[in-house]
């Protein structure tokens, strides 16, 4: 019988990444004689060749989960921290990840990416063939493997998390302390928060403010924590494990400080940062529009200016906890320049609701709820300005048209945070999906104990792990000053797809009870249906990442 844990993994996982790295240059050659005219990329061709941009992205963003997989393997060993869970883990990401960048990567339900459809030869499909490659695939992940995990996910219920994460004694810390936070104050009323469709509570958000969750990447100087961007994915993480409304909260603040910080002036920066830092000023992103989605460059609300004022009109859309907030980062167009050239950002102050029959009280602004399937505790909503009125001196950065290079300086903490929540999500499912099975008797026995169900657990704590460290890459990246947006979006794209596997696995684990309302894993499931769409749907996300390996940007 194959023994569990395989001879010399750590070597057979470098050869096998050498042969991935081979075998994605030659993909990328032939994708981009697809796409190219006079040896440069054409957008059209690239929009037009969709399928094979797109699954070249995913065949990139698993080559790279692995290569993070392995460093982190490789980190916790010289640490001292390697174990048999981790090694396992480890093995089975390459073992799992190897057979489906060859026999086909899943890019959604019904779509399904090969690497002979990049146009690859018999003799680079060969490759596949080599000796670590058919070791790790044939070996890595068979049931006695999987069963040898199932029984570290039983000694280990209950657990922040199934294996080390590699982060150091501060970070687990932090996770700890916001653990028990969600734990104690959101686990269980977050359920009923969702049935009824109601805001999370003020005191929730007080106690948020109270824990930092606010300030956390906000430097000091200005009454933040002056923390990175990795202690923020794992607050994100596990605020968003109780619930993920509550994990999305902090992303308001996130984002409009980091408009501020990144362009806004010293005096803009002096006034709002504090405010944001503490909680006593609730942010919201005013940015799409109808009919526009990730078209930003059309966007038509208008700003004119008008003394020591802008007067905006015009519509928004998908606009979070937009009732209870005090301030907008709002993106309208002040000039007639085409694109993204008239466009600018405003930090446009509003009046917060305080009466749920009337949500907007601000003159010259309405507002209307759109009701959700998930994500229901800051609410959404469609706006409609009529000459609302703002500062001129709250112009972002004091100049006109800088609005979209702007928000683009966001985009990689954005998805970055996505993707920890992402992982917060999974992690519920995981944990709902567990519990369910160990309490669950049929025929005689826990349903744990049944082999179909077990292995939809242990595909889950494998790939959190794979999503997990795949985002502390970008977020170290981004905590080193490095450009990230490709990582970034590799970690969002990748971590939003095993959030909905894994809640819709733990659905599966709980039979029809899952069908039934009163069981949080079905509030779990539309939760994670969002993270697929916001921050960059999917198919944006893989457009990017497409466009950015292909014009060979990448740092």
């Amino acid at each position: 019988m194959t023994a569990p844990l395989l001879d010399n993994l750590f070597a057979l996982c470098d050869s096998a990444l050498g042969t991935l790295d081979t075998l994605l240059e030659k993909a990328k050659a032939h994708v981009t004689a697809l796409v190219s005219v006079d040896g440069k990329i054409a957008v059209p061709l690239v929009e037009q060749n969709q399928n094979i941009t797109h699954g070249f992205a995913w065949i990139a963003t698993y080559v790279e989960a692995l290569r993070e997989m392995l460093g982190w393997a490789k980190a916790l060993e010289a640490e001292g921290r390697y174990g048999e869970l981790e090694a396992l883990i480890l093995q089975a990401a390459y073992a799992e990840y190897i057979a489906q960048i060859g026999g086909g990567i899943p890019m959604s339900q019904g779509e399904i990416i090969r690497l002979m459809d990049m146009g690859l030869t018999g003799e680079e499909l060969a490759l596949m063939g080599t000796p670590a490659i058919q070791t790790l695939v044939t070996q890595g992940f068979t049931q006695q493997v999987r069963s040898k995990i199932a029984l570290h996910i039983e000694e280990q219920a209950g657990s922040s998390t199934f294996g080390n994460t590699g982060l150091d004694e501060t970070l687990d810390m932090v996770r700890d302390q916001f653990r028990r936070f969600a734990d104690e104050k959101i686990v269980e009323p977050a359920h009923q928060w969702h049935l009824n469709d109601d805001f999370i509570p003020m005191d929730v958000v007080g106690q948020m403010s109270d824990l930092g969750v606010f300030g956390l990447t906000i430097p000091e100087e200005y009454g933040g924590l002056g923390m990175g961007k990795t202690a923020m994915c794992v607050v994100s993480e596990e605020l968003s494990r109780g619930y993920i409304g509550v994990g999305s909260l902090g992303t308001r603040s996130e984002i409009a400080a980091e408009l501020i910080l990144g362009g806004g002036t010293q005096e803009q920066k002096n006034h709002w940062l504090p405010k944001l830092a503490s909680g006593e000023v609730l942010p919201t992103a005013v940015f799409t529009e109808p009919n526009t989605g990730s078209d930003l460059g059309s966007l038509r609300t208008r700003a004119k200016k008008d003394g020591d004022v802008y007067k905006v009109t015009g519509n928004k859309t998908w606009i979070t906890h937009a009732a209870r907030t005090d301030v907008m980062t709002l993106l309208a167009r002040t000039s007639d320049e085409p694109g993204y050239k008239g466009l600018s950002m405003l930090l446009a102050e509003k009046t917060r609701s305080e009466d749920d029959d009337n949500p907007f009280p601000s003159d010259g602004m309405t507002g209307g709820e759109i009701e959700v399937l998930g994500y229901r505790g800051m609410k959404e909503y469609e706006l409609g300005f009529d000459e609302f009125e703002v500062k001129a001196e709250n112009l972002l950065g004091g100049e006109e048209g800088q609005g979209f290079k702007q928000l683009m300086r966001t985009f990689e903490s954005a998805r970055i945070q996505t993707a920890a929540r992402a992982i917060g999500v999974a992690q519920s499912a995981l944990e709902l999906g567990l519990k369910y099975a160990q309490d669950r008797q049929q025929f005689g026995k826990p349903i744990f104990h049944f082999p179909r169900v077990r292995n939809k657990l242990v595909m889950m704590v494998v790939e959190i792990m794979v999503a997990r460290q795949l985002t502390y890459f970008s977020a170290r990246s981004k905590d080193e000053g490095k450009r990230c947006d490709l990582e970034a979006g590799m970690a969002k794209l990748l971590g939003a797809r095993v959030a909905w596997a894994a809640a819709d696995n733990a659905l599966q684990i709980h039979g029809g009870n899952g069908f039934a309302l009163e069981y949080p894993v079905s509030r779990v499931l539309c939760d994670a249906r969002i993270l697929n769409i916001f921050e960059g749907a999917a198919e944006i996300q893989a457009q990017v990442i497409a466009r950015r390996l292909l014009e060979g940007e990448r740092n």
